[in-house]
Protein backbone atom coordinates (compact mmCIF):
# COMPACT_ATOMS: atom_id res chain seq x y z
CA UNK A 1 0.00 0.00 0.00
CA UNK A 2 1.47 3.36 -0.71
CA UNK A 3 1.60 6.36 1.47
CA UNK A 4 -1.09 8.14 0.04
CA UNK A 5 -3.54 5.05 0.59
CA UNK A 6 -2.08 4.71 4.21
CA UNK A 7 -4.60 6.69 5.72
CA UNK A 8 -7.81 5.03 3.52
CA UNK A 9 -10.04 2.66 5.25
CA UNK A 10 -12.39 2.28 2.51
CA UNK A 11 -11.76 3.64 -1.32
CA UNK A 12 -14.56 3.11 -4.07
CA UNK A 13 -14.52 3.67 -7.44
CA UNK A 14 -17.54 3.82 -9.92
CA UNK A 15 -19.42 0.75 -7.47
CA UNK A 16 -22.09 -0.74 -9.04
CA UNK A 17 -24.87 -3.69 -8.15
CA UNK A 18 -26.94 -4.45 -10.55
CA UNK A 19 -30.31 -7.43 -10.26
CA UNK A 20 -31.60 -8.40 -13.76
CA UNK A 21 -32.62 -5.34 -15.15
CA UNK A 22 -32.44 -3.18 -12.33
CA UNK A 23 -29.91 -1.49 -10.84
CA UNK A 24 -29.04 -0.82 -6.91
CA UNK A 25 -26.39 0.50 -6.62
CA UNK A 26 -25.17 2.59 -9.81
CA UNK A 27 -21.50 4.38 -9.77
CA UNK A 28 -21.04 5.51 -6.56
CA UNK A 29 -17.27 6.72 -5.55
CA UNK A 30 -15.98 8.03 -2.68
CA UNK A 31 -12.98 7.27 0.06
CA UNK A 32 -13.16 6.76 4.20
CA UNK A 33 -10.56 8.10 5.76
CA UNK A 34 -8.85 5.98 8.48
CA UNK A 35 -11.20 6.88 12.16
CA UNK A 36 -13.58 8.78 10.49
CA UNK A 37 -17.26 8.49 10.97
CA UNK A 38 -19.06 8.28 7.86
CA UNK A 39 -22.72 8.53 7.72
CA UNK A 40 -24.21 6.49 4.62
CA UNK A 41 -28.08 8.02 4.25
CA UNK A 42 -30.32 7.19 1.76
CA UNK A 43 -34.56 6.44 2.10
CA UNK A 44 -35.44 2.83 2.30
CA UNK A 45 -34.91 1.52 -1.41
CA UNK A 46 -32.09 3.88 -2.05
CA UNK A 47 -29.55 1.43 -2.28
CA UNK A 48 -27.44 1.96 0.88
CA UNK A 49 -28.23 -1.56 2.51
CA UNK A 50 -26.63 -3.32 -0.85
CA UNK A 51 -23.71 -1.76 -1.36
CA UNK A 52 -22.95 -2.05 2.93
CA UNK A 53 -23.26 -5.71 2.32
CA UNK A 54 -20.26 -5.20 -1.19
CA UNK A 55 -17.88 -3.05 1.20
CA UNK A 56 -18.68 -5.84 4.20
CA UNK A 57 -17.78 -8.91 2.01
CA UNK A 58 -21.55 -10.10 1.96
CA UNK A 59 -22.07 -9.55 -1.97
CA UNK A 60 -19.63 -8.97 -4.87
CA UNK A 61 -20.20 -6.06 -7.21
CA UNK A 62 -21.49 -5.90 -10.38
CA UNK A 63 -18.38 -3.81 -11.68
CA UNK A 64 -16.11 -0.57 -10.14
CA UNK A 65 -13.32 -0.94 -7.75
CA UNK A 66 -13.17 -1.02 -3.85
CA UNK A 67 -10.94 -1.24 -1.14
CA UNK A 68 -11.90 -2.14 2.41
CA UNK A 69 -9.14 -2.43 4.81
CA UNK A 70 -6.59 -2.45 1.84
CA UNK A 71 -8.75 -5.63 0.78
CA UNK A 72 -10.17 -6.48 -2.58
CA UNK A 73 -13.76 -6.38 -2.27
CA UNK A 74 -13.57 -8.83 -5.35
CA UNK A 75 -10.87 -11.16 -4.22
CA UNK A 76 -10.27 -10.84 -0.30
CA UNK A 77 -13.42 -11.16 0.99
CA UNK A 78 -12.82 -13.53 3.52
CA UNK A 79 -9.85 -10.98 4.69
CA UNK A 80 -12.43 -8.07 4.48
CA UNK A 81 -14.61 -9.65 6.78
CA UNK A 82 -12.21 -10.76 9.51
CA UNK A 83 -11.09 -6.74 9.44
CA UNK A 84 -14.07 -5.64 10.27
CA UNK A 85 -17.16 -5.98 12.97
CA UNK A 86 -20.79 -5.77 11.72
CA UNK A 87 -24.14 -4.16 13.55
CA UNK A 88 -27.41 -5.08 11.42
CA UNK A 89 -30.60 -3.48 12.14
CA UNK A 90 -31.82 -6.45 13.74
CA UNK A 91 -30.54 -7.43 17.22
CA UNK A 92 -27.50 -9.56 15.90
CA UNK A 93 -26.70 -11.36 19.11
CA UNK A 94 -28.18 -14.77 20.55
CA UNK A 95 -31.30 -14.26 22.71
CA UNK A 96 -31.29 -17.85 24.08
CA UNK A 97 -27.76 -17.34 25.02
CA UNK A 98 -26.28 -15.24 27.95
CA UNK A 99 -24.67 -12.14 28.12
CA UNK A 100 -21.27 -14.35 28.81
CA UNK A 101 -22.22 -17.03 26.44
CA UNK A 102 -22.41 -14.43 23.58
CA UNK A 103 -19.35 -12.68 24.33
CA UNK A 104 -17.41 -15.99 25.04
CA UNK A 105 -18.87 -17.51 21.20
CA UNK A 106 -18.13 -14.04 19.25
CA UNK A 107 -14.71 -14.11 20.86
CA UNK A 108 -14.05 -17.68 19.73
CA UNK A 109 -15.84 -16.63 16.36
CA UNK A 110 -12.75 -13.83 16.05
CA UNK A 111 -10.20 -16.31 17.05
CA UNK A 112 -9.18 -14.10 20.10
CA UNK A 113 -7.04 -16.37 22.58
CA UNK A 114 -8.95 -18.30 25.27
CA UNK A 115 -6.91 -16.68 28.36
CA UNK A 116 -7.32 -13.08 26.41
CA UNK A 117 -10.83 -13.72 25.83
CA UNK A 118 -11.51 -14.06 29.08
CA UNK A 119 -9.74 -10.98 30.17
CA UNK A 120 -11.68 -8.90 27.70
CA UNK A 121 -15.10 -10.30 28.58
CA UNK A 122 -14.96 -9.42 32.13
CA UNK A 123 -13.61 -5.91 31.44
CA UNK A 124 -16.26 -5.16 29.15
CA UNK A 125 -19.00 -6.57 31.28
CA UNK A 126 -17.93 -4.21 33.91
CA UNK A 127 -17.25 -1.24 31.67
CA UNK A 128 -21.07 -1.95 30.28
CA UNK A 129 -22.40 -2.05 34.15
CA UNK A 130 -23.90 -5.50 33.44
CA UNK A 131 -22.00 -7.42 36.33
CA UNK A 132 -25.35 -8.33 37.57
CA UNK A 133 -26.63 -9.58 34.33
CA UNK A 134 -23.49 -11.45 32.93
CA UNK A 135 -25.34 -14.73 33.43
CA UNK A 136 -28.94 -13.43 32.47
CA UNK A 137 -29.95 -14.60 28.67
CA UNK A 138 -29.97 -11.55 26.69
CA UNK A 139 -33.63 -11.52 25.78
CA UNK A 140 -34.03 -10.31 29.41
CA UNK A 141 -32.10 -7.21 28.69
CA UNK A 142 -33.78 -3.79 28.03
CA UNK A 143 -33.53 -2.80 24.04
CA UNK A 144 -31.12 -0.08 25.30
CA UNK A 145 -28.46 -2.29 26.86
CA UNK A 146 -28.93 -4.86 24.19
CA UNK A 147 -28.09 -2.55 21.59
CA UNK A 148 -24.79 -1.56 23.61
CA UNK A 149 -23.85 -5.01 24.23
CA UNK A 150 -24.29 -5.89 20.00
CA UNK A 151 -22.30 -2.67 19.41
CA UNK A 152 -19.83 -3.77 21.68
CA UNK A 153 -19.25 -7.37 20.28
CA UNK A 154 -18.83 -5.75 16.98
CA UNK A 155 -15.65 -4.39 17.92
CA UNK A 156 -14.81 -7.01 20.41
CA UNK A 157 -11.80 -7.83 18.29
CA UNK A 158 -10.57 -4.18 17.61
CA UNK A 159 -11.53 -4.33 14.40
CA UNK A 160 -10.34 -1.45 11.18
CA UNK A 161 -13.76 -1.11 10.60
CA UNK A 162 -17.57 -1.19 12.03
CA UNK A 163 -20.40 -1.15 9.86
CA UNK A 164 -23.78 0.39 11.84
CA UNK A 165 -26.82 -0.94 9.94
CA UNK A 166 -29.83 1.15 12.10
CA UNK A 167 -27.89 0.62 14.88
CA UNK A 168 -30.35 3.18 17.32
CA UNK A 169 -33.85 2.46 15.46
CA UNK A 170 -36.48 1.80 18.77
CA UNK A 171 -33.95 2.94 21.42
CA UNK A 172 -35.03 5.70 23.19
CA UNK A 173 -32.92 9.46 22.85
CA UNK A 174 -30.99 9.53 26.21
CA UNK A 175 -29.64 5.43 25.72
CA UNK A 176 -29.27 7.24 21.82
CA UNK A 177 -27.08 9.45 23.05
CA UNK A 178 -25.17 7.12 25.11
CA UNK A 179 -24.83 4.42 22.00
CA UNK A 180 -22.98 7.94 20.26
CA UNK A 181 -21.10 8.63 22.82
CA UNK A 182 -19.18 4.47 22.30
CA UNK A 183 -19.31 5.44 18.89
CA UNK A 184 -16.97 8.45 19.14
CA UNK A 185 -14.49 6.43 21.92
CA UNK A 186 -14.03 3.66 19.05
CA UNK A 187 -13.63 6.53 16.77
CA UNK A 188 -11.03 7.77 19.04
CA UNK A 189 -9.01 4.23 19.22
CA UNK A 190 -9.11 4.67 15.54
CA UNK A 191 -11.57 2.33 14.60
CA UNK A 192 -13.32 3.45 11.29
CA UNK A 193 -17.14 3.91 11.83
CA UNK A 194 -19.56 3.51 8.56
CA UNK A 195 -22.96 3.86 10.15
CA UNK A 196 -26.51 4.49 8.22
CA UNK A 197 -28.77 5.83 10.24
CA UNK A 198 -32.83 7.63 9.65
CA UNK A 199 -32.44 9.83 12.54
CA UNK A 200 -30.92 12.97 10.88
CA UNK A 201 -29.80 14.83 13.87
CA UNK A 202 -27.51 11.97 14.08
CA UNK A 203 -26.01 12.78 10.43
CA UNK A 204 -24.77 15.44 12.89
CA UNK A 205 -22.75 13.65 14.95
CA UNK A 206 -20.89 12.16 11.89
CA UNK A 207 -17.47 13.90 10.43
CA UNK A 208 -18.77 13.50 7.19
CA UNK A 209 -22.02 12.57 5.44
CA UNK A 210 -23.26 10.90 2.08
CA UNK A 211 -26.57 10.77 0.66
CA UNK A 212 -27.81 8.35 -1.63
CA UNK A 213 -30.75 8.82 -4.17
CA UNK A 214 -32.30 5.83 -6.30
CA UNK A 215 -28.98 4.33 -6.37
CA UNK A 216 -26.07 6.81 -6.78
CA UNK A 217 -24.94 9.55 -4.21
CA UNK A 218 -26.51 12.79 -4.74
CA UNK A 219 -24.31 14.70 -2.27
CA UNK A 220 -21.24 14.33 0.31
CA UNK A 221 -19.68 16.56 2.73
CA UNK A 222 -19.60 17.58 6.09
CA UNK A 223 -22.83 18.46 7.82
CA UNK A 224 -22.25 21.88 8.37
CA UNK A 225 -21.38 22.35 4.48
CA UNK A 226 -24.30 20.23 2.96
CA UNK A 227 -26.66 22.74 5.42
CA UNK A 228 -24.87 25.63 3.51
CA UNK A 229 -25.11 24.30 -0.04
CA UNK A 230 -28.70 23.64 0.47
CA UNK A 231 -29.50 26.98 2.63
CA UNK A 232 -30.80 24.56 4.92
CA UNK A 233 -31.41 24.86 9.02
CA UNK A 234 -30.93 21.07 9.61
CA UNK A 235 -30.08 17.87 7.88
CA UNK A 236 -33.52 17.10 8.00
CA UNK A 237 -33.86 19.64 5.67
CA UNK A 238 -30.84 19.08 3.30
CA UNK A 239 -32.07 14.87 3.16
CA UNK A 240 -36.17 16.33 2.15
CA UNK A 241 -34.54 18.64 -0.57
CA UNK A 242 -32.72 15.50 -2.12
CA UNK A 243 -35.17 12.89 -1.23
CA UNK A 244 -38.11 14.63 -2.78
CA UNK A 245 -36.62 13.75 -6.61
CA UNK A 246 -36.70 10.11 -5.96
CA UNK A 247 -37.79 7.80 -8.34
CA UNK A 248 -37.67 4.80 -6.57
CA UNK A 249 -40.68 3.84 -4.86
CA UNK A 250 -40.97 1.11 -2.20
Amino acid sequence: MNIENQNIAIKAENITKVFGDFTAVDHISFEVKKGEIFGFLGANGAGKTTAMRMFSGLSIPTSGTATVAGFDVYKETEMIKKNIGYMSQKFSLYNNLTVKENLNFFGGIYEIPRKELKTKRDELIKELGLENEKNKLVSQLPLGWKQKLAFSVAIFHEPQIVFLDEPTGGVDPVTRRQFWNMIYEASDRGITIFVTTHYMDEAEYCDRVSIMVDGKIAALDTPANLKKQFSAKTMDDVFYELARGAKRVE
